[in-house]
């Protein structure tokens, strides 16, 4: 093959590449998926995330035309399904089903073996929930100034229960301490189950709940619901303020849940995924089955969810250094 003939190849070549390249968006996120693709849990199945994935699954199938797995691998507070994510291939088809956890982690974490902010590619939110401040049925409180007001009158003679150390409901209760300058003393728990059963007993003084584990002990009298810390009032408990209506202007503390890809993920393959999944969230049926979970469909841009988790982890940072809670 002579020089000439060589250098015609050479061009042809590179003008295929930079076609390829420059394809329209439209274009390139339509042939994604080619094969099956795999959402990692980091959480046990039957929670509220594993829950909200298993919902999509079969209407992703649907929209995609391809296999869609839910893959749970809990283990470290989601560390390991992050991890996985983090060092899979970039091409969509390996996503990351995460809570608001995901962003309180490397407050409580010394290190981890990915860059919560940089590592990761937001697609978007899936569903917002909120926290209900609860206290025993038998303590004498019936509001959040209530409970403010025993609280200094009683300084570090409160206790205040968590489904673990760094645990969203753990958060909620430091921002609140924190908003109202009040000292009580934090008791972790393994889960939110064994953590209200010391509540109801007395054991505990209160506890900022996930708003779904709340429902039926409230609805039964065993614990009072006495604020909420949703930016609105939230339908399951119409009569119970937030936590801004009771004299914390600005406090907001949302539980989520949302998708996320491999940082150097194409975006077109993200503009598509965030088409598909915002238009089966706006779906009734799945908003009523979120609203029967206490959650509400809340679908966002990618650039948003990227910036919620910036802003959050920012947060957790701040809030673990005021209380004084230390990275293992």
């Amino acid at each position: 093959m002579n020089r000439l003939s060589l250098s015609f190849l050479q061009r042809a070549s590179l003008g295929l590449l930079l076609a390829a390249i420059t394809l329209p968006a439209e274009v390139v996120g339509a042939t994604f998926p080619s094969r099956p693709v795999r959402m990692v849990v980091g959480f046990t199945p039957g929670g509220q995330p594993d829950i909200t994935a298993r919902m999509l699954q079969p209407r992703l199938y649907e929209a995609l035309g391809q296999q869609v797995i839910v893959d749970n691998r809990p283990g470290a507070g989601g560390v390991v399904a992050a991890k996985i994510v983090a060092d899979a291939d970039a091409d969509g088809h390996t996503l990351l089903f995460v809570s608001s956890s995901h962003v309180a982690i490397p407050a409580v974490r010394a290190s981890l073996p990915y860059d919560t902010v940089r590592d990761f590619a937001g697609i978007t939110l899936t569903s917002t929930a909120c926290y209900v401040l609860v206290v025993p049925a038998t303590l004498s409180v019936k509001t959040a100034q209530e409970l403010i007001a025993l609280a200094k009158a009683k300084p570090g003679q409160l206790n205040y229960g968590s489904g673990g150390t760094g645990s969203g409901a753990h958060f909620a209760a430091e921002m609140f301490k924190h908003t109202t300058a009040i000292d009580a003393v934090h008791v972790p728990y393994r889960g939110i189950p064994e953590a209200l059963t010391d509540l109801i007993s007395g054991r505990l003084h209160f506890f900022m709940s996930p708003l779904a584990s709340a429902v039926s002990l409230v609805r039964d009298g065993k614990i009072r619901a006495i604020a909420v810390t949703a930016k609105k009032r939230v339908a399951v408990y119409a009569e119970v303020p937030t936590l801004a209506e009771s004299g914390l202007p600005g406090y907001q503390w949302d539980s989520w849940s949302g998708l996320l890809a491999p940082a150097k993920t194409p975006r077109p393959i993200i503009e598509r995924l965030n088409r598909e999944i915002t238009r089966v969230l706006n779906q009734p049926e799945i908003q009523q089955r979120l609203l029967s979970m206490g959650a509400e469909a809340a679908p966002n841009t990618p650039a948003a969810f990227d910036k919620l988790i910036a802003e959050q982890v920012a947060l957790t940072i701040k809030l673990a250094r005021q209380a004084g809670i230390k990275a293992e």
